[in-house]
């Protein structure tokens, strides 16, 4: 490999910052803090929501149809035109 063309490719521990979940994965982003995990020192970056806060992957997401009022005013407003 060139030198100076390719991005720096390293581990780097990930924070959910939400629930202080960590991981470390390999990553080329840029980052400006460390902090060590498992004995080991690592590049830090801080995340606001992860998969183990992210309603979707925690099944704390509401779906749509059991919020009613909104979804229930479109459905009987346009519904009878879509079955057309």
């Amino acid at each position: 490999m060139q030198e100076g063309k390719h991005p720096n490719y390293r581990e780097v521990l990930f924070v959910d910052l939400s629930n202080g979940f960590k991981f470390v994965t390999r990553s080329c982003c840029n980052t400006r803090e460390t902090d060590t995990f498992e004995g080991k020192e690592y590049p830090l970056y801080k995340l606001d929501t992860s998969s183990e806060s992210h309603p979707f992957y925690t099944g704390t997401q509401k779906s749509v149809d059991t919020m009613g009022g909104r979804v229930e005013k479109f459905r009987n407003r346009f519904g009878k035109t879509a079955a057309k």
